[in-house]
């Protein structure tokens, strides 16, 4: 009887750690291989930080109630990347009786499937005008810009659409009115075919713990906070799968991918509004708020961000959307 109560017990927890394993690899989507390096370009820490002092000092607060700053911002947006392309334009539209800017950048040949990268440049002011934003999401922004800067100066194979965004953050979250909204429901009523969507939401914090919010994630993922992950649907693996290789090509940040239901939350920036137009998209992130203590607070300042792995993570994006991406 002990024998076959053992034997029931290691038969039930090893099927328990395989059941835990398959989880854990469905999560994860597990890819091999890397990408060839498309360019010796690269992106430069002191321009990244160049960018997020501007528009966590000089633009201060990057709320929507506050379009004068949000204009100004689009402003230095735009002639950041009239120094790259002349193919730069405003997408305006009104907001509750003001006017918002997003402000977008081309690159490679006009026509064809395309690759759109977009950070939005806004900042949440719910709590106070005095909240910088410096990850949230001027790093996104900063990297966005540099991503500019580089392409620039090689000669892509396909289209890519930069988009910096207004109005990601509450109280225009999730609505139609969001600047990603504005941008994917354009895309869509132009019927433009994408390759993918990639949004860069905060990318610049980095620490040697890393806290999970579940004792699943804590199960599958690293406990140190010095990688950056890509997250979308189970229907986007092939493109995170594609982010991944593309940063083992170059990025010396380590990568992780999450692929889960829409319902796990995943969708809290502006990558779900390419979702909602029925295209492909992911999402780039230092994991936000479970890793940064400063989400939403005055102290999410520059001093706090890591210029250095994020010109790493923009390498990593570059290479990715260098060469079109092939679905698995």
């Amino acid at each position: 009887m002990l024998r076959r109560t053992l034997r029931i017990v290691i038969i039930s927890g090893s099927l328990s750690l395989l059941l835990l394993l398959a989880v854990g690899a469905t999560l994860r989507r597990p890819s091999l291989g890397r990408l060839h390096v498309q360019t010796t370009e690269r992106a430069d820490p002191a321009n990244l930080e160049r960018h997020t002092r501007f528009l966590t000092t000089e633009v201060l607060p990057r709320g929507s109630d506050h379009p004068e700053n949000l204009e100004q911002a689009a402003r230095y947006i735009e002639s950041q990347f009239l120094a790259t392309t002349s193919r730069v334009s405003m997408q305006s539209y009104e907001a509750r009786g003001s006017e918002y800017h997003n402000v977008l950048a081309e690159f490679g040949p006009e026509d064809g499937p395309r690759i759109v990268v977009g950070a939005h440049y806004d900042a949440f002011t719910l709590f106070g005008d005095s909240l910088p934003g410096a990850d949230d999401n001027a790093s996104g922004t900063a990297g966005l810009l540099e991503l500019a800067r580089l392409l620039g100066q090689v000669e892509p194979s396909l289209p890519i659409t930069l988009v910096a965004y207004t109005l990601e953050e509450p109280p225009y979250f999730a609505s139609p009115l969001m600047g990603s909204r504005i941008h994917a429901d354009s895309l869509a009523a132009r019927d433009l075919e994408v390759w993918g969507m990639i949004n860069l939401e905060m990318i610049g914090y980095y620490t040697s713990a890393q806290p999970w919010s579940s004792w699943l994630l804590d199960f599958i993922y690293p406990d140190s906070g010095d990688f950056i992950a890509v997250v979308g649907r189970p229907r986007d693996s092939w493109l995170t799968g594609h982010v991944k290789r593309a940063f083992r090509g170059v990025s010396t940040v380590p990568i992780y991918s999450f692929n889960g239901p829409v319902t796990m939350g995943i969708d809290a920036s502006d990558h779900r509004s390419y979702w909602h137009n029925g295209y492909d998209a992911v999402m780039v992130t230092d994991t936000a708020f479970t890793r940064n203590p400063n989400y939403h607070a005055e102290t999410d300042t520059a001093e706090t961000l890591d210029y250095p792995r994020m010109a790493s993570v923009v390498d990593g994006v570059l290479n990715a959307i260098l060469q079109p991406p092939g679905r698995e």
